[in-house]
């Protein structure tokens, strides 16, 4: 009944996404310092766990299930019910739907994980997840139905091959406005305390990152092939476009740097990864770093404390990357996708731009003033002295290292 091939490709898949996670608390924890380490790897894991509830029980049908105004998805599936394992996911791919539920999850699973880097050090676990739960339901579940699941963009003609707008855009914007509301941390000078753990962590988030792209084709065919090589010839181009950056700006080549625009252009290649060429691929990468380092620099001069710099990474790589598919798409890559401006198509572009742009307003508008509702019920923001001692001890009563 099921094309084994595909099945066998995207249960694959969903297993190298799943692994970004733990890849994302291995960046992230490298980042911070000693005192604060279990603390931001946890915000990642705890994700793992609480989103998958989330998901398997509203979520899925919220993303997948029906149609309610182009917004969200109905209760067709709710607690994944009428869905066995002899159901099919209806598309050309074959597959059970089964596997399009994990794989979607995964995606879930990582997205709000992103948001944590900017509010590092500062946040208290009890209303972090508060805001993870509020955030999946009222800002990623409606994106991905949107875009994804048959709604509104969906049916306007808007691409988004792995996730620019749904995942990106909206984390890093969402984690712009958590900077603003939480305020800068009193600990100055906060230094990675451990390079090699974010080396560790962006490795595993690049060999994810294939699962994460090539994978969305949902089946094998040349676009998957063509997002696979992509993913990675964005994510070279642009750390070694970093490498330069650093050696030019501040004087010495920066393994931190290689590391961040290599995560900065996979963000960038995410939303166009199966509808460009990968010539094309290459100038993305390239412009992932020089924007994501403007950003970045941007951001240290207005001295907005984005602990982990994922507006200026995920946000800014995201949007710029959908802007670039509005650009660049072609159908001689992918005849399902689109032709975008500079292949004849202006109007393709706009959307691009407008979808993108509403996602980042929305994500940005709704994180703050969630995180100030959530403030209202339990403090956000730990004490000067917890965050003098770190989160590790006043949050957990754990140690990373003894």
């Amino acid at each position: 009944m099921f094309n084994t091939g595909n099945t066998g490709f995207m249960l694959v898949a969903t297993s190298l996404v799943m692994l970004m996670t733990p890849g994302l608390a291995f960046f992230y924890g490298g980042l911070v310092s000693r005192k604060n380490v279990l603390t931001i790897m946890l915000q990642s894991f705890v994700s793992m766990g609480w989103t998958t509830i989330l998901w398997v029980t509203v979520g899925f049908t919220m993303c997948f299930g029906g149609d309610v105004a182009g917004i969200i998805g109905n209760g067709k599936y709710l607690f994944l019910h009428g869905i066995t394992t002899q159901t099919a996911f209806a598309s050309s791919a074959n597959i059970p739907m089964l596997i399009f539920v994990a794989y979607q999850m995964m995606f879930a699973i990582i997205t709000p994980a992103l948001i944590t880097g900017a509010f590092a050090d500062r946040v208290k676990f009890r209303a972090y997840m508060i805001f993870l739960t509020v955030w999946l339901l009222f800002v990623y579940f409606p994106l991905v139905h949107m875009v994804w699941g048959g709604g509104i963009f969906q049916q306007w003609g808007v691409r988004d091959f792995a996730g620019g707008i749904v995942v990106h855009a909206s984390a890093g914007f969402a984690a712009l406005a958590s900077v603003f509301f939480v305020g800068r941390r009193n600990v100055k000078n906060a230094k990675p305390h451990s390079i090699p753990l974010v080396a560790l962590g962006t490795a595993l988030l690049w060999f994810g990152w294939y699962g994460f792209n090539a994978g969305s084709e949902l089946r094998v065919d040349a676009v998957t092939a063509n997002a696979f090589l992509n993913t990675d010839v964005a994510a070279s181009f642009a750390a070694i476009t970093w490498l330069i950056l650093s050696r030019i700006f501040e004087k010495k080549p920066k393994m931190l740097g290689m590391l961040t625009g290599a995560v900065a252009g996979l963000a960038t290649i995410t939303p166009a990864a199966g509808y460009v060429n990968v010539q094309t691929a290459m100038l993305i990468g390239i412009v992932a770093s020089l924007v994501g380092y403007a950003a970045i620099t941007y951001k240290n001069k207005k001295g907005w404390d984005d602990a982990l710099d994922v507006w200026g990474v995920h946000g800014v790589g995201g949007y710029t990357g959908v802007l670039l598919l509005g650009l660049f798409a072609t159908k001689s890559v992918d005849p399902a996708g689109a032709n975008g401006l500079a292949f004849g198509n202006s109007m393709f572009f706009v959307k691009e731009f407008v979808a993108v742009t509403i996602a980042a307003i929305y994500a940005f508008l709704f994180t703050y003033v969630a995180l100030w509702l959530i403030n209202k019920i339990t403090t956000v923001r730990v004490c000067e002295k917890a965050e003098e001692e770190g989160l590790d001890k006043s949050e957990l009563e754990e140690e990373a290292y003894v």
